[in-house]
């Protein structure tokens, strides 16, 4: 009887880690913060160092048309959460945090039985009700706000309407960390994780704040570069130091066996800023690279959009691939849900698409159109035709946010021709412009509807 009794106990503590059939895949998300379209070794740099990011490349799929849904922090993070365009997920801008009512990729998976976890950057709200432990995560270190200090892990940014505040949490505990480097903790938080829950599937967010500024680097990785001018040198040691810790986090999964039943994916959240706080002396920055594109972050043009990203999964996909097929960080939960064999949410609408056959080189792009608004701007990529209405640059001129004006207010690229989106063919092509515009702004009012 109590032999019984015990393997009864023990069966009924074992059952959440087991499960009839194959154990779903885990899934690890890398986003880096305002980081070039350029600015990766395996997308043309030649003076920064990204061996590891690389691998990635290498051993999977690199999207060379993919797209962060909003070219700002806090919305394109919405969209990844929920597969929603921002302004649908209730944020259209930095601010607004991510509602209640929303559903995320990581609760969705924790009601499946993953263990979910974040360590970075979650700026998607503050409060019990929208930090993240409240919208699917089991645990959560790092800080809520758009950025901190790299060693202080302090807000400085809000004078005179806020005071500074220290923002780095595990959970809803506040931690203090002074003096350490903030992307070593987080790489170190995600290798723990991922030793702790070897035996279940899990999901893992690690949302670098790299290369975001403040601008900081330890001298052990600005000594990797010499060769760099001042400005471009601390920005190639931060995603050095993003590098190393991608490559120890795969290293973590790969000693546990775990690799080829591993999704990774990795992308950045926007393009290269020019915000003065982020360069020297209070001029425009310079050091981050979008390449061959025009724009910066906050512009719809494609410098503060299309985005660097690649995914891996040595057990699905096949290696060295390269796709030019159009997608988007949106695309990411019904992918993950669809490798997880889950339903998509039945009661709201899902913007973005599983994109594994793509991934498989054997699917177009599920995307007749992609969309974008923000500060008053709107875009529409339809095929390799882009077209941008009153659209800022977000440069280094003396009036960044100034829309542009006259003929080019309605700007039409064939990116195919004009990665660049230097030449307008609005008058060359008038009716596609304005069925493009039409189809525009149709999509802006079906998404703003409360």
């Amino acid at each position: 009887m109590v032999m019984a009794t015990r393997r009864q106990f023990l069966s009924a503590a074992a059952a959440p880690f087991l499960q009839t059939g194959p154990r779903r895949p885990n899934f690890i998300i890398f986003y880096t913060d305002d980081q070039g379209f350029a600015d990766l070794g395996c997308q043309g740099a030649r003076d920064l160092k990204t061996p590891n990011i690389d691998a990635l490349a290498e051993s999977g799929v690199r999207f060379l048309n993919w797209y962060s849904n909003a070219p700002m922090c806090a919305p394109s993070r919405a969209a990844l959460m929920t597969g929603r365009y921002p302004a649908r997920a209730g944020v259209p801008t930095n601010g607004p945090p991510l509602g209640p009512s929303e559903r995320t990729m990581a609760a969705l998976l924790k009601s499946a039985g993953y263990s979910t976890a974040i360590t970075g950057k979650w700026h998607l709200g503050s409060s019990p009700d929208t930090a993240p432990t409240s919208h699917g995560f089991d645990s959560f270190f790092g800080f809520h706000s758009g950025c901190v200090d790299f060693y202080s892990h302090r807000y400085y940014w809000g004078e005179p309407r806020t005071v500074n505040y220290h923002d780095l949490w595990r959970n809803r505990t506040e931690v203090f960390e002074d003096g350490r480097y903030l992307t070593e903790l987080i790489t170190a938080e995600a290798r723990r994780f991922v030793e702790a829950n070897r035996s279940r599937p899990f999901f893992l967010y690690v949302p670098y704040n790299a290369p975001h500024y403040p601008m900081h680097a330890p001298a052990r990785y600005l000594e990797r570069f010499p060769q760099l001018d001042p400005e471009r040198r601390v920005y190639a040691a931060m995603l050095a130091a993003v590098d190393d810790g991608i490559g120890e986090i795969v290293d973590t999964v790969r000693k546990l066996g775990l690799r080829q039943n591993t999704m990774i994916f990795y992308a950045a959240d926007n393009g290269a800023t020019r915000e003065p706080r982020a360069g020297l002396d209070g001029q425009p920055a310079t050091a981050g690279s979008n390449r061959p594109l025009r724009g910066f972050k906050f512009s719809l043009f494609d410098g503060g959009i299309h985005v660097p990203a690649i995914l891996s999964w040595p057990g699905r996909i096949g290696p060295r691939q390269v796709i030019r097929e159009v997608a988007a960080t949106m695309d990411l939960l019904p992918t993950c849900l669809a490798a997880a064999g889950l339903p998509l949410p039945k009661d709201r609408t899902i913007d973005g698409r599983d994109i594994l056959p793509v991934a498989a080189g054997q699917a177009r792009s599920p995307h007749e159109a992609l969309f974008w608004a923000s500060a008053g701007q709107l875009a529409v990529r339809r095929d390799n035709w882009k077209l941008v209405i009153d659209g800022i640059e977000a440069g280094g001129s003396p009036a960044p946010r100034q829309k542009l004006a006259g003929e080019d207010a309605w700007f039409l690229s064939n990116l195919e021709a004009d990665p660049g989106e230097s030449r307008n063919l609005r008058r060359d092509k008038p009716q596609l412009a304005e069925e493009l515009a039409a189809a525009a702004r149709r999509w802006q009012g079906e998404v703003q509807k409360l």
